[in-house]
C-alpha cells in the first residue's frame, strides 16, 4: 500500500476528513445524494475583499457547488489596500473585485462597513456583526484564525467569535488560515477539506482581486499552504481549519 494511501485510510479511520472530522464530507455528499435535503446556509467574514477567497475558497467554492448557500461578509472594503489611490477610489475597485469574486464562487457578497486599517471592536460593532451574522441564519462560519499579525484580520475574528459566543447553538464556527508564518501565526488544524476538485476555481476567484497582485497572494505561501495541508489529508489540495469547541456558561467558554 502507497503512503499516500496510507496516509488517506489513517484520516478516514480517525475521522478527521474535512470540517467537524466528518461534517464537511457529509454535508456535501449527503445533500448530493438526497436532493431534497434542506440548503445549509454558510458564512465567512474576512478583513478586507481577497481574505476569505484565499483563506477558504476552495471549501467555499464546494460547499456552494453542492448546493449550499454562501454568503461573504467583507469587513472592510479594502480603502487602504491601493498605494496611490485614494480611500474612496481604492474602495469602488476592490468592491467590484469582490463581486466579481463571489460571482466566481456563487456566493453573495455583503460589505460591513468598517474601514480598512482602522478597524474597532466595540460594543457597537459586536452588535452589528451579530446582526449581519444572524441574518443569514448560518448553519457553518468561518472567518480568520484570531492569532493574526493583520489588526483587522483579528477584529475581523473577535467579531465573529463575539457572536458565536452568544449563539453558541446556532452555528458551528471555523477559523481559517492565511500566509501561514507570515500573518497566521502557530495556526494548528483541527479539520481538513479536499480541495482538489475546486483548486482552480479557488484560484480563479483570488485572481479577481486585480489590484492586490494575485500571483504576490500565492506567493505568501498560499500555493505551499494548498499543497502541505493537501499532504497531511493524503490529497491533492487540501484547506485547513480550526473548529471553536466549548459552550458558554455564565460568560465563560468551558
Amino acid at each position: 500500500m502507497s503512503s499516500s494511501h496510507t496516509r488517506r485510510d489513517f484520516m478516514k479511520n480517525t475521522g478527521a476528513l474535512g470540517l467537524g472530522l466528518v461534517t464537511l464530507p457529509s454535508l456535501v455528499l449527503e445533500k448530493r445524494n438526497n436532493p431534497g435535503d434542506a440548503n445549509k446556509k454558510i458564512v465567512c467574514i474576512g478583513g478586507h475583499p481577497d481574505d476569505p477567497e484565499s483563506g477558504c475558497g476552495g471549501t467555499l467554492a464546494k460547499l456552494r457547488n453542492a448546493g449550499h448557500e454562501v454568503t461573504i461578509i467583507y469587513l472592510t472594503t479594502g480603502e487602504a489596500g491601493i498605494p496611490g489611490k485614494s480611500h474612496d477610489e481604492a474602495a469602488s475597485i476592490r468592491r467590484q473585485e469582490a463581486i466579481n469574486a463571489c460571482k466566481v464562487l456563487d456566493a453573495k457578497p455583503v460589505f460591513a462597513g468598517q474601514i480598512d486599517g482602522d478597524t474597532v471592536c466595540n460594543n457597537e460593532w459586536v452588535t452589528k456583526m451579530r446582526q449581519l451574522i444572524m441574518n443569514e441564519k448560518p448553519d457553518i462560519v468561518f472567518t480568520h484564525w484570531p492569532l493574526d499579525a493583520h489588526k483587522d484580520h483579528q477584529v475581523a475574528s473577535l467579531l465573529t467569535i463575539q457572536t458565536w459566543l452568544r449563539e453558541p447553538q446556532q452555528f458551528a464556527l471555523y477559523f481559517f488560515e492565511v500566509c501561514t508564518g507570515e500573518q497566521s501565526l502557530i495556526f494548528h488544524p483541527t479539520d481538513y477539506v479536499d480541495i482538489t476538485g475546486t483548486q482552480e476555481q479557488k484560484k480563479k476567484a483570488v485572481y479577481c482581486h486585480v489590484s492586490q497582485d494575485p500571483p504576490s497572494i500565492y506567493a505568501c505561501g498560499h500555493a505551499a499552504m494548498e499543497d502541505f495541508r493537501g499532504r497531511e489529508l493524503g490529497v491533492k489540495a487540501g484547506e485547513g481549519f480550526t473548529r471553536m469547541s466549548g459552550k458558554l456558561q455564565g460568560g465563560m467558554v468551558i
